[in-house]
């Protein structure tokens, strides 16, 4: 009974909800280990390409966060196992940086993430999963939506194998997360050998997938994160994963929770 994506306060791009709403939902639904997973600061001589700036929080606000849950931590240990935690945003190019970010704060940090929210195209770098029509400019920019696929999962790979030092996450969070508006450009990745070479990556690293259900929520998506032809992968490969809610509001901690349990049972994992 662990969800191991939780986000909080911190999240530019999230809700206000507190820390305690968030932990009160978690033992309301059975939860026993969770993991507040905000996003790692970006690298400061990187500029966001959201259109809101508003894609992890700064550096001046990490250690609050660290210091807040440290408290908490401590405060709810009799009820709940909490991890402090980071979702590390993977950016091409930017490697050595976020090595550096991971370096310095890697001692505060129980369990993290490593995702890929952006691809690199001519020198720009662009956000997956901003909104419909910016992933429509981005069929466009590629031509069509399989190399969109192809060059989200080459910069997958790139952040599996790179080298972000001994802090680097040991999950993968959200992996087909491009299929966020599947149900506006639909595409079968049945078969995708690159899709395939990643998972076999993950398993022969002995790395964990972030089980993401926020997919459900996503009006053109209605899918888990893992679904699909990449659950036939992670069967067939037994890759670890590790269920995660990636709850912005306090109310979605543990979301279909129960259901990815049975899942679970259901594969024999």
């Amino acid at each position: 009974m662990r969800d191991g994506h939780i986000h909080s306060p911190y999240c530019p791009h999230g809700s206000s909800d507190s820390f305690e709403q968030y932990i009160k939902k978690a033992i309301e639904v059975g939860v026993k280990v969770m993991t507040f997973t905000e996003h790692l600061p970006l690298p400061k001589n990187f500029n966001d390409p959201s259109p809101e700036n508003d894609s992890a929080m700064s550096e001046e606000h990490l250690i609050a966060y660290f210091n807040e849950l440290k408290k908490i931590k401590e405060k709810y240990k009799h009820s709940v196992k909490i991890n402090i935690g980071v979702e590390v945003d993977y950016i091409e190019e930017y490697e050595k940086e976020i090595k550096e970010m991971l370096d310095k704060y890697g001692e505060y940090i129980d369990d993290s993430i490593l995702s890929v929210h952006m691809i690199k195209i001519n020198d720009e770098y662009h956000l997956i999963d901003y909104s419909p029509e910016k992933f429509g400019e981005l069929v466009d920019l590629l031509g069509e939506i399989e190399n969109v696929y192809s060059k989200y999962y080459d910069t997958v790979k790139m952040a599996i194998n790179s080298d972000l030092g001994r802090y680097k996450p040991k999950r993968i969070g959200h992996l087909n997360l491009i299929r966020k508006y599947n149900k506006i450009y639909p595409y079968d990745y049945s078969g995708n050998k690159k899709l395939e070479e990643i998972v076999r990556i993950v398993k022969s690293k002995d790395y964990e997938l972030d089980f993401n259900v926020s997919g459900y929520r996503k009006p053109y998506c209605d899918e888990a994160y893992i679904d699909g032809y990449l659950l036939k992968l992670v069967r067939d490969y037994s890759v670890k994963t590790i269920f995660g809610s990636d709850s912005h509001t306090h109310d979605t901690v543990g979301y279909k929770m129960k259901e990815y349990n049975r899942l679970m049972e259901e594969l024999q994992f």
